[in-house]
């Protein structure tokens, strides 16, 4: 049984506000909760990461009504805020933007490691030498499990490489260090990760660390990724060296090793558009953040574009749109930069939104995902400064037809058997 608190009984105000979350089916996976209290441990449940109750010790009433109220403020299942951070102007798709840009590592190997350039690797490695961030939470493939994603604490270039990749399977990336985060330290996290330490840092008093984001989609199930590997041709539960979706060229093969030497791949279309994609849980399809507008820095795929104006998958050198969003994170790209770290090409907001038509669709679109998942499951989160009102406005046929097929799909899921 996985549900945080049962009993409801007084002084536990934080674990039954943590439990409503999961069970409405809102919790993101991204472990601030159990950042911020030792008695819970982020487990795989149905597939994804999320909070489970692991000692019974009550906390003293003062600090569990600290910490509910801290967590009513965070948790990006409760609640997320947009960012207009000082000196930014707001782009419908991309959020708050005070620098932007086509960039990719200057070396090769970051460049081809990296799932699309390599731009994020290569600024971690650059706070990491220049002293500005003693170490940066990000993840990796499970060492023991390659299938697996696991938080991990970089200090090094060669660490850095190592977690470099995209990564799409369940990782609580927040659960690996108590909260609040110092301000010396770095994170690279999905955008609710982002999201969720933004807020906490602000609820709790401190400085946010350096934050750094990527574009997400949202987050598969797991047993998505153990499909696809059985499905290509190793057995189940087959020992593996490695596995990786992305990267190693741009956007690279779903690749897994095993540890006999027999190698498996795919290409990006067939494994996140027909094996991981439709797996997604269902806090991700009503996210309205996919772009991480909470981060100091956030990266995405600057695709090539076809005939027709649709992004082109064909293997290439990558490329990162990548935005600043606050002054320090403008700050960060323009010296990496100018230290060689990186190279940038500064393009409009409309050539940067034409290269990612998902985020465009999804921001434009959302209330009615939004409506049909509150009249189904009764609670979605509370976000304020998205103009979602406004987009539907621009759309009411669409964002109608958006509503009924989030009814058919809630349906269709709660059939299967689909919770999360």
């Amino acid at each position: 049984m996985h549900r945080v608190n049962r009993t409801g009984q007084d002084g536990e105000r934080f674990l039954g506000a943590v439990d409503a979350v999961v069970r409405a089916q809102m919790c993101s996976g991204c472990g601030l909760c159990a950042a911020m209290d030792p008695r819970l441990r982020m487990r795989e449940v149905n597939g994804f990461q999320r909070p489970v109750r692991v000692t019974d010790e009550p906390l003293p009433p003062a600090r569990d009504r600290e910490l509910a109220r801290q967590f009513h403020a965070a948790c990006p299942g409760v609640q997320v805020r947009a960012q207009r951070p000082a000196g930014s102007h707001r782009d419908a798709t991309l959020g708050p933007v005070q620098g932007l840009w086509a960039a990719h590592a200057t070396d090769p190997a970051t460049r081809f490691r990296g799932s699309s350039g390599g731009v994020l690797t290569a600024l971690n490695t650059f706070l990491l030498a220049e002293g500005e961030a003693t170490s940066v939470l990000g993840a990796r493939a499970d060492a023991a499990d390659p299938r697996r994603t696991v938080p991990v604490t970089i200090m090094s270039r060669e660490q850095a490489l190592q977690a470099a990749g995209s990564r799409y399977g369940p990782t609580a990336t927040l659960s690996a260090q108590a909260a609040p985060l110092r301000a010396d330290q770095a994170v690279t996290g999905k955008p609710c990760e982002a999201s969720a330490l933004r807020a906490h840092a602000r609820a709790a008093g401190t400085d946010a660390p350096v934050i750094l984001s990527f574009f997400c989609a949202g987050t598969p199930q797991q047993g998505a990724t153990d499909a696809l590997v059985e499905e290509l041709g190793l057995p189940e539960g087959a020992p593996l060296e490695d596995l990786w979706y992305r990267g190693r060229g741009w956007p690279g093969e779903f690749t897994a090793v095993a540890r006999d030497g027999r190698r498996v791949r795919t290409g990006y279309s067939a494994s996140w558009g027909a094996a991981l994609g439709p797996t997604v849980q269902w806090r991700c399809r009503v996210c309205a953040d996919g772009v991480g507008e909470s981060a100091d820095i956030s990266a995405g795929d600057y695709w090539e574009l076809d005939a027709q104006g649709d992004p082109d998958f064909a293997e290439r050198p990558g490329r990162s749109v990548l935005v600043a969003r606050t002054a320090r994170g403008r700050d960060i790209v323009l010296r990496a930069a100018a230290a060689g770290v990186i190279a940038l090409e500064p393009v409009s907001a409309r050539s940067a939104v034409a290269r990612q038509p998902y985020q465009s669709a999804r921001r434009r679109l959302l209330l009615g995902r939004l409506l049909g998942t509150r009249l189904l499951v009764g609670r979605v989160p509370s976000y304020r400064g998205f103009g979602l009102l406004g987009s539907a406005l621009r759309a009411p046929r669409a964002t109608w037809r958006e509503l009924r097929g989030t009814i058919t799909r809630i349906r269709d899921r709660r059939r299967r058997g689909f919770r999360s």
